[in-house]
């Protein structure tokens, strides 16, 4: 689908390449990098392609200056901002909502605030920062990452938004890489995972697309295959994985992550749908992973780490008695370049390979996603 930024946005640099010619250069490049992976007649699943206008989260910037907000993503390899009407890759809900969050961010930078500094009075605007969106199930949740310190005014501002807009559910404010403060919550944020209502703390990681979530959820599923009992849902995030694996009664979901705030969701979530055979653990994987002791008690393991891999997990499976490893791993990765690393750790570490398939979500993006799956010789 075509687009008008195509040429300046940087947010979508495939997006001149005609369909075919798309399709071509991102399964070329997914088995150029899986190449290196130490293994012979490696098996490649049917790839998945993400069609456009199914993006459920963006992360935009916005900058204020004479009285208008600019509001869009990054230009090609610069920090100017693209101001975007409308985006193509964003589903129609996000699209319709851009108009009133543009008018919002007008009236909420408009507000100055006065603030006495070593006997000066000094006056301060808030003018730029960032604003991520995510369709929930039930309306639009709304996170501002800025700087500026927030006043009463802004504060009313924001409510007033909010409950002039029937499709925002929740608005969040605050500095980046904090915890982010409920400012207004008219319903609590859910999405569809496996026909379960999941609540979802502010700024939580989400998969871009319902569309790839259900993707990576039936490849999971098919790969953990007949094998039941004891499971491990390792870097678990929301519980993408753990709760389409809970489905099965005869399994037992032990989820693990680090984070408190999404854990303390993900629980919240799990009590109110009184589910029983998911257990949830807090745990920095990356510096405490599971040990030997730990991992013979589970039959397959799913991992789904960040960007950075899962080099620490991947390293204490490998050392473990063959006896103890679990019978599978089925590894979810959005950066296959550490995933070739992890691959090759579990093949030295005796695993095989059998299939690996590649899911393209981040849709006309150099990125895309993977699934593998990896069977004890």
């Amino acid at each position: 689908m075509s687009c008008p930024y195509q040429n300046i946005c940087g947010g979508c640099p495939l997006r001149t390449l005609d369909e075919a010619s798309y399709r071509r250069h991102k399964i070329e490049k997914f088995e150029h990098i899986v190449a290196a992976i130490r293994q012979q007649n490696i098996r490649f699943g049917e790839p998945v392609f993400v069609a456009d206008g199914c993006r459920r989260r963006a992360e935009l910037t916005f900058q204020y200056k004479k009285g208008r907000v600019l509001l869009g993503f990054n230009a090609a390899q610069s920090h100017d901002i693209v101001d975007v009407e409308k985006c193509v890759a964003l589903t129609a809900k996000l699209n319709i909502a851009l108009t009133s969050i543009r008018a919002f961010l007008e009236r909420f930078c408009a507000i100055k605030t006065t603030e006495k500094i070593k006997n000066k009075f000094i006056t301060a605007q808030i003018t730029q920062g960032e604003i991520r969106l995510t369709e929930a199930a039930n309306g639009i949740d709304v996170l501002l990452e800025i700087d500026g310190k927030i006043t009463l005014e802004h504060r009313m501002e924001i409510c007033e938004f909010a409950n002039a807009a029937p499709e925002i559910v929740r608005v969040s404010s605050g500095a980046k890489n904090q915890t982010p403060e409920t400012i207004i919550e008219k319903a609590k944020p859910v999405i569809d995972i496996s026909g379960r209502n999941v609540f979802i703390p502010a700024g939580t990681f989400l998969q871009p697309s319902q569309e790839g979530q259900n993707a990576l959820i039936a490849l999971v599923l098919r790969y953990v295959g007949e094998t039941s009992g004891n499971i491990a849902d390792l870097f678990c995030g929301v519980g993408t994985f753990s709760y389409p694996l809970s489905a099965n009664i005869k399994n037992k979901i032990t989820a693990v992550d680090s984070s408190p705030e999404l854990l303390a969701g993900f629980r919240q979530t799990v009590n109110a749908l009184t589910i029983p055979n998911i257990d949830i653990v807090q745990k920095n994987l990356f510096k405490y992973p599971l040990d030997a002791t730990e991992l013979k008690a589970f039959n397959a393991i799913v991992l789904d780490p960040p960007r950075a891999g899962a080099d620490a997990q991947t390293k204490e499976i490998a050392a473990a008695n063959q006896a103890d490893k679990p019978q599978k791993i089925v590894a979810i990765s959005c950066n296959p370049r550490t995933f070739v690393n992890d691959a090759n750790t579990l093949i030295a570490g005796g695993y095989h390979l059998k299939e690996v398939t590649m899911v393209d979500q981040f849709v006309h993006s150099e990125h895309f996603e993977l699934v593998a799956y990896f069977e004890k010789i």
